[in-house]
């Protein structure tokens, strides 16, 4: 029962009053240790109180007291679904810092594995969200997509999940040619066939509209005012993209759409999503056919290590390297603030050095705390069942938002 009877203190009367539950912590549709206090009438939504923090870890403190190198792993345990984005504002931040210039290679593959992770990232939110409202097979075909991308970073780090293989001045290694030549194979023969069949079940599906078409619709000025970015923004038609606004490495040389929606609701959201999958897979394979060849990482060996072949002919690189990743190098005195279009919208990194080998200050600008501040402004005069539509529409992962 979603109401309570309570006897009015002055007439004595009995009086039906608003019903408070718990959504979560442990709610299979959390996406997360969420915890939303929900105040009901009936099955309508008067107020939603988000609850977060329940996964807060300390990570900016921690980084204070690592070096540049050390810190890096800790962004990959931010957003666990999508860590090679977190990488990337950290590294660009501190070659900002340190005016480090990326040789050509390593800005291609970075690029190309920013994108295989927005892709990896997307099959998880969407196929989570069709399965919040219902639907289970999407799911498990998109997962095939998923475990694909996880075996691509794999092959190119040695990690399926938590790769730390960008770096400062570019990529730790590169990656065999045999790689590239599956992933451009992959994303025709496999991506495509399996990704557009998932979806032919969804998009017109009677039912999945109406779970989410008209549901958390937001107006443009309201998108803007409560800090919306990535597809949050995009759904409510401003096509703000800080790969076209703002283009870090080889953005620039990229061409690809940036989808837009046009009735900024749940459905909207979703299908934005589709086809940034489409996009994503248009710029990898321009990544795979301009590949160029070279060093994937600056030659500046105050911060990149030499190569294997350096360390076997000089016990000096052997030791510099050994020290490179014990005691980091110094970053000069300044403040930075840098963002990148990661899969869940703009993941920024401020980045204050005092000249040592350790961040003084790293805060680290989430997605996710600005879409779920207006959970409740989303839901308000929904359905109960709609706040799961809402919830899978933000597409919020905790170990960046709490961090």
């Amino acid at each position: 029962m979603s109401f309570s009877i309570e006897e009015s203190p002055t007439t004595g009367d009995e009086v039906i009053t608003n019903y408070t539950i718990n959504f979560g912590p442990q709610h299979p549709a959390a996406h997360g240790v969420l915890r939303m206090v929900m105040e009901l009438d009936g099955e309508i939504i008067e107020r939603i109180d988000p609850h977060v923090g329940l996964l807060h870890r300390g990570t900016e403190k921690l980084i204070e007291h690592k070096t540049y190198l050390q810190a890096l792993p800790y962004f990959d345990r931010l957003d666990y679904c999508s860590p090679l984005a977190m990488e990337y504002s950290y590294v660009l931040a501190i070659e900002k810092l340190l005016n480090l210039e990326v040789p050509l290679r390593g800005q291609y593959l970075r690029v190309l594995f920013a994108e295989l992770t927005r892709i990896c990232n997307h099959m998880l939110n969407l196929g989570s969200h069709v399965m919040d409202v219902g639907a289970m097979t999407p799911n498990l075909w998109l997962f095939e997509i998923r475990e694909d991308c996880l075996n691509f970073f794999e092959r190119a780090s040695g990690a399926r999940m938590h790769s730390a293989w960008y770096r400062p001045g570019g990529v730790h290694q590169d990656v065999p040619e045999k790689l590239l030549v599956d992933l451009g194979n992959w994303i025709d023969e496999r991506l495509f066939p399996l990704f557009e069949d998932a979806m032919s079940l969804v998009v017109d599906n009677r039912i999945f509209k109406q779970r989410n078409v008209d549901i958390a619709k937001v107006s443009r000025d309201d998108a803007l005012a409560w800090g919306f970015s990535g597809p949050m923004i995009r759904a409510a038609g401003i096509p703000w993209d800080l790969r076209k606004s703002q283009p870090y490495d080889v953005y620039g040389r990229m061409e690809f759409d940036i989808p837009v929606g046009t009735n900024s609701d749940c459905y909207d959201r979703f299908m934005v999503r589709v086809e940034e999958v489409r996009q994503s897979a248009r710029i990898m394979k321009q990544c795979l056919a301009e590949m160029p060849v070279g060093p994937v990482a600056s030659s500046d060996r105050k911060v990149s290590p030499p190569k294997r072949g350096e360390m076997k002919a000089s016990m000096e690189a052997l030791i510099h390297h050994f020290k490179l990743y014990t005691e980091g190098f110094h970053v000069p005195e300044g403040e930075v603030y840098v963002a990148t279009e990661s899969p869940k919208g703009e993941f920024g990194v401020y980045l204050v050095s005092d000249g040592s080998n350790k961040p003084y200050r790293c805060k680290i600008r989430p997605t996710a705390f600005s879409h779920l501040q207006a959970m409740d402004f989303m839901s308000k005069g929904h359905m109960l069942p709609d706040a799961t539509a809402i919830l899978g529409a933000i597409d919020v992962v905790f170990g960046e938002c709490d961090r």
